[in-house]
This record gives structure tokens, sequence and C-alpha cells, in this order.
């Protein structure tokens, strides 16, 4: 597979991750309490990255009404592919409804779906750094070129990690 897949699959202690990140969790190890914690980890998730949409329609406004024009066009792509990628974690099925079945699912599936997860929440940190990055070259007036460019590749390769978990959903369900 890619080297994102496996970036996101080979973390460890993912579900320990989870557990200190998404106040209330209550984990997935009873079949009864996972689509509940499927919705709340990503209730959760989306809350953050909710928050570093707002930041970023800030640092925009202020790169634009500093002069910044030119970028309009590539950071109304970047949050177009945030936002994408922020409805997909919000609207999507809860990921775990294969589960519910009289279906056995073994360790390594859920480890799997762990990793993904915790890159969901990890994907929420980079946000906020990249958005970091872009307000400090915006108020620099430097380095706001690779600013946006890391920022649009950023939204695309969350989204493109959001497919894979799809994807090996698909497989164990």
């Amino acid at each position: 597979m890619t080297d994102l897949y496996q970036r996101i699959v080979g973390q460890r202690s993912s579900l320990e991750n989870l557990m200190l990140k998404v106040p209330g969790y209550r984990g997935y190890k009873d079949a009864s309490d996972r689509r509940a914690a499927d919705r709340m980890m990503r209730d959760h998730i989306v809350a953050l990255l909710k928050e570093q949409m707002t930041r970023l329609v800030n640092v925009e406004k202020k790169l634009i009404g500093s002069g910044g024009l030119k970028y309009a066009s590539r950071t109304r792509s970047a949050k177009t592919n945030f936002q994408m990628f922020i409805d997909r974690v919000n609207t999507a099925m809860p990921g775990y409804a294969g589960f519910y079945d009289a279906q056995k699912v073994g360790q390594e599936e859920l480890e799997k779906i762990y990793n993904f997860d915790a890159a969901l929440i990890a994907y929420t940190d980079k946000f906020r750094d990249q958005i970091d990055a872009l307000d400090k070259a915006v108020q620099a007036k430097d380095g706001i070129d690779a600013a946006v460019s890391a920022l649009e590749a950023l939204a695309q390769e969350a989204n493109t990690a959001y497919s894979l978990r799809e994807n090996v959903l698909k497989e164990i369900v």
C-alpha cells in the first residue's frame, strides 16, 4: 500500500492515545459501547477541526487584508479540502457497524482501526501547527507561498488518509 497507509497503521499505542485525547472516551472494548464511543470520538475530532477552520478563516482574512489577494484562490482551495475532511469525519456512518453483528473481529483488525482513529486525532494537531505556520508567515510577510502550499498538501493528505480508513473498514466488515 502507500507510505501514508504504512505511517498510519504503523503507529503504536493507538488505543491509549485515543483514550488520552478524547474526554469521556470509554473505549471500544464492549460491543454495546462501540457505536457510542465512535460517535463521541468523531464529535470530539470534528469540534477540534472546526476550531482550526475558524482560525484558518481568520488568518485568511488577515492575509487578504494585508495585500495577499493573490493567495485567495489557494487558501479557498485548502479550506474546501479541509472542510471536506471535516464533513467526512462528521457525517460518516459509524465505522464499527460490522462489529455489532455476530461476526467476531480480531485484535489485528481492531488495531488497524485504532491506528486510523489516532491518525484522525493527529490531523487536528497537524492542522493547528500548519495554521500557526501560515499565521506567522502572514505576520512576517515572508514564507506565505510555502505555508499555503503546505496547508493545501495537508488538507489533501487528510482526505487521502480518511479514504484509506474507509477502505480498511470495507475489508474488515
